[in-house]
């Protein structure tokens, strides 16, 4: 939320108007649920904010929840992206 917050303040709406913005989640807390960290951060004049972390261990791939704050205020998109060990292989499986 700060990163964001931060990003919307350093300019302000004509900072951020047209722009993306991309945050990553780097707490080291393992599984996260992207619907609550979506309905946490603050509102911005960014067109879009998407939100990425490391969800859960990784074993034998990484495994990523995705998600973009949707604006508007209804319920975000929610992907899973897992990356083969070695990022040889991947797929995304939408959640939400």
């Amino acid at each position: 939320m700060d990163a964001v917050s931060n990003k919307q303040a350093k300019g302000g709406a004509a900072y951020a108007c047209g722009k993306v913005l991309v945050v990553f989640l780097d707490a080291g807390l393992g599984e996260w649920f992207p619907n609550q960290v979506a309905r946490q951060l603050p509102r911005v004049d960014f067109k879009e904010v998407w939100i990425v972390g490391l969800h859960g261990e990784v074993t034998d791939e990484y495994v990523y929840g995705v998600t973009q704050l949707d604006l508007s205020g209804v319920a975000p998109p929610i992907c899973l992206v897992r990356f083969g060990g070695n990022f040889d292989a991947w797929d995304v499986a939408r959640l939400q």
